[in-house]
C-alpha cells in the first residue's frame, strides 16, 4: 500500500506539473496515471479494489462539504425548482441512451442498464469545477446542487432495483429508502441540536477536537445511512446540512478541503486503473459515439429544460455544460450490474470508457470556457 501511494502521489505530482505547463486540466493527469501504472498498464499497482474503497471517502467528504454550505430552507426551495427538470432530463437521457446502444448491437438488457447509467451527471466534476463563491452564494450553485441531489436519489433507487434483480424484485427494499430518509434526517437533526452543537460550543477552543468531531459525525451518519438502505453519500450530505446553521460550519469546511482533495486524487486514479485496456479494441467506436451523444445532447437538453422553467439563457447554458457528462454513480451501477451478471465485460468497459471520455472532454470544456478554480485563462479563474 505504501508503494502504491508513492506511485500515485509522486506520479500525480509529476504529471500535474506537465499538465500545468501545457495548460491541461489536472483531472486528466490523474486518470492517465491510473491507466499507465494500473493492472492493465505496467502492473505496478494491482490492488485497485482497495484503492477504490478508499477513494470513495473523497466523494463522501465532497457531499459533506456541500451540506455544510447549504441552509435547510434553501435546500427545500432548490429541490422544488430542480425536481421537474431532473426527472424529465433523466427519462430523456435514459431513452436516448437505450435507443443508441440497441442500434449498436448490444442486447436489450445491457442497453437498459447503459441507458440508466446515462441519466446522471458527475458530482465531482460539477462541484469541483464550480467557483466557491458561486457554490455558496449564487443561484447557479444552488440549482446544480439540487439537480445532483435529485439524481443521487434516483441513482439509489436504480442501485436497489439492480441489486435485487438476481433474486427477484423486493418491494420492501424499494420502499425502505423513502421511509429511512426522513427518519435519518430527524435523528441527525436531534443529535446535532442536543449533542454535537453543545460539544462544539463547550470545546470550540480546541481545533483538533473540532476536526475529529466533524470527521466522526460525517462518517457516522454516512454509516447509519448505509445500514438504513441509503448510501454513505446521502448520509454525509445530511450530516453536513444539519451542521450548516452552526457558526463553526465554515471553519470545518475549510479544514476538510485538503483531506477531500487527497481522496479525490485517488478516485480519478482508480478510474483510470480499472479500465480494461484489453477490451478497448471492441468498444472504442461505440464509446466515441456514446460519449459524443452525451457531450452534445446533455448541455442542449439541460439548457432547453432550464430555460423552459424560467432560468435565464446564460445560466441554462452554464449549468448544462457543467452537467454534460456521466457520473460516478454510473460506474457504480456498471460494477454492480457486472457482478449480478446483468451486463457483460464488454458493456462494462464501454461504460467505463465513455465515463473517462466524458469526464475528460467535459473538464476541458469547463476549464477553457467557464469560470472555475483551475482555469487556464486568468479572466476565468475564480476560487
Amino acid at each position: 500500500m505504501i508503494f502504491s501511494f508513492f506511485l500515485i502521489f509522486a506520479g500525480a505530482a509529476a504529471l500535474a506539473t506537465l499538465a500545468l505547463y501545457f495548460r491541461q486540466p489536472l483531472l486528466i493527469a490523474y486518470i492517465v496515471l491510473g491507466m499507465a501504472v494500473g493492472p492493465f498498464g505496467t502492473h505496478w499497482v494491482e490492488n485497485t479494489h482497495l484503492l477504490t474503497e478508499i477513494a470513495e471517502i473523497g466523494i463522501i467528504f465532497l457531499l459533506f462539504l456541500l451540506g455544510l454550505d447549504m441552509q435547510p430552507k434553501s435546500l427545500v426551495s432548490t429541490l422544488k425548482k430542480s425536481s421537474l427538470v431532473t426527472i424529465a432530463s433523466s427519462v430523456l437521457f435514459a431513452l436516448m441512451g437505450f435507443l443508441l446502444v440497441v442500434n449498436l448491437g448490444y442486447p436489450t438488457r445491457e442497453a437498459i442498464v447503459i441507458g440508466l447509467c446515462l441519466m446522471f451527471s458527475s458530482t465531482i466534476i460539477g462541484i469541483k469545477l464550480l467557483p466557491t463563491t458561486v457554490l455558496h452564494h449564487k443561484h447557479a450553485g444552488e440549482l446544480m446542487v439540487g439537480i445532483l441531489l435529485v439524481q443521487d436519489f434516483i441513482a439509489i433507487l436504480v442501485l436497489l432495483i439492480l441489486g435485487s434483480m438476481a433474486s427477484g424484485l423486493d418491494a420492501i427494499n424499494l420502499i425502505r429508502p423513502l421511509i429511512a430518509l426522513p427518519i435519518l434526517a430527524a435523528l441527525a437533526w436531534g443529535a446535532v441540536r442536543y449533542i454535537v452543537l453543545p460539544l462544539l460550543m463547550r470545546f470550540d477552543r480546541f481545533q483538533e477536537y473540532i476536526f475529529l468531531l466533524a470527521l466522526g459525525w460525517c462518517l457516522g451518519v454516512g454509516e447509519a445511512a448505509e445500514v438504513m438502505g441509503l448510501s454513505y453519500e446521502i448520509g454525509a450530505f445530511i450530516a453536513g446540512i444539519t451542521l450548516a446553521s452552526s457558526p463553526i460550519s465554515q471553519f470545518i469546511a475549510l479544514n476538510l478541503k485538503p483531506l477531500r482533495d487527497f481522496f479525490l486524487i485517488l478516485f480519478f486514479f482508480t478510474l483510470g486503473a480499472r479500465l480494461n485496456l484489453n477490451l478497448l479494441d471492441e468498444v472504442w467506436l461505440s464509446a466515441l459515439l456514446l460519449a459524443g451523444m452525451i457531450l452534445t445532447v446533455k448541455p442542449i437538453l439541460f439548457r432547453f429544460l432550464l430555460h423552459r422553467f424560467s432560468e435565464s439563457n446564460h445560466l441554462a447554458w452554464d449549468v448544462g455544460f457543467r452537467l454534460g457528462q456521466i457520473s460516478e454513480f454510473s460506474l457504480l451501477i456498471a460494477f454492480i450490474a457486472l457482478e449480478s451478471n446483468l451486463i457483460s465485460d464488454r458493456a462494462s468497459v464501454l461504460l467505463q470508457t465513455t465515463a473517462i471520455l466524458t469526464f475528460a472532454v467535459s473538464s476541458y470544456i469547463i476549464v477553457l470556457n467557464f469560470q472555475n478554480p483551475i482555469a487556464i485563462k486568468d479572466e476565468l479563474r475564480r476560487d
